[in-house]
């Protein structure tokens, strides 16, 4: 039996509304007019015979079935371009892959010489951003995203863990007051970041008391606290996928042993068809082998699981203690 298709020449139109919310902005990206867009759309729900956008005086919100809908008409859009490119021989040398500034810094960029010599066909184009890519408007082809990997409508898979312990210059192992316990901070310097582990916590969850938490250096780039530690300026809470390459080369040392788990953990992230292109599939295989070599941080005893709610109510009240922090998240 012949397929019932809907009219294809509106699909694009709906798909492009859809993912904006917006018929304007939908008619820019398309370059035709909010009057073209309009009358594609009621052409579609007219042919489908259901209503697929809710329509207020100054915006647009997809119905249940046209949620539905839209993201079906993406997926097939999706492979439709895939396919016409493959087969046409088209396909872009070009590879733009999404990721944040700290990881690109520290640890993708020094690496990816390895990947230019594995394959020197494919030019990598990176785009630092902490947003969620679109990958359809913003041309993003893959993403390597910070969190608990929950993104909808897309491929996940765990890039790297990670943990967070104090990191310092070895010179800081010397001198008149020399890190030898954590109690030995309050002879130094610390220095913070913007990340949600700062040192209020790990003092409290290390049991460590007399120090300071709050004084020392702040910067908003992760990448800027670690180069401030290796110049020696202090002591930091370091990520070990930012640290470690420095902690290998000798420039950084861990004074202590005890480490909390990150509780967040590096993704990476494309949409489901995006490995039928090449310049993704080696992009791919090719990362999952280099962490693969790298390794996750080392397991040890010393290493302290905290769960992102227990972490809310230490920052709600550093005072409180572990077992009535526990206490408060059973009631």
């Amino acid at each position: 039996m012949p397929r019932r298709l809907p009219p294809l020449n509106s699909l694009p139109s709906f798909e492009a509304a859809a993912r904006h919310l917006s018929f304007s902005k939908a008619a820019e990206e398309l370059n035709v007019t909010h009057g073209a867009v309009s009358r594609a759309i009621r052409h579609l729900e007219t042919h489908l015979g259901v209503q697929l956008f809710v329509r207020k005086t100054r915006s647009v919100s997809l119905t249940p079935i046209g949620a539905s809908y839209a993201a079906e008409v993406r997926q097939s859009l999706d492979q439709l371009a895939a396919a016409t490119l493959a087969t046409s021989g088209q396909q872009s040398s070009v590879l733009t892959v999404s990721t944040l500034d700290a990881f690109a810094s520290k640890w993708l960029v020094p690496r990816l010489f390895k990947f230019r010599h594995a394959h020197g066909d494919i030019d990598i184009r990176l785009s630092t951003s902490d947003k969620l890519a679109d990958f359809v408007s913003d041309g993003i082809e893959i993403a390597i995203r910070y969190g608990r990997g929950q993104y909808p409508g897309v491929k996940t898979e765990l890039l790297m863990q990670e943990d967070i312990s104090p990191v310092c210059s070895p010179s800081l192992l010397e001198g008149p007051h020399p890190l030898r316990t954590p109690a030995d901070l309050k002879f130094h310097t610390l220095i913070h970041d913007d990340f949600p582990i700062d040192w209020t916590m790990w003092l409290k969850m290390a049991g460590v008391e007399g120090v300071d938490a709050h004084r020392g250096p702040s910067f908003y780039a992760s990448e800027h606290v670690v180069q401030a530690a290796v110049q020696g300026e202090g002591v930091a809470l370091g990520r070990s996928s930012l640290v470690d390459d420095d902690i290998a080369a000798g420039r950084l040392v861990r004074p202590f042993e005890f480490r909390l788990s990150a509780g967040l953990a590096y993704y990476l992230v494309y949409p489901p068809e995006a490995l039928k292109r090449p310049k993704v599939r080696h992009f791919r295989e090719w990362i999952m082998s280099e962490v693969s070599d790298h390794g996750f941080p080392a397991p040890s005893a010393a290493t302290v699981d905290v769960s992102m709610e227990e972490l809310k109510l230490l920052a709600q009240n550093p005072s409180l203690s572990r077992s009535k922090r526990s206490k408060s998240m059973t009631k």
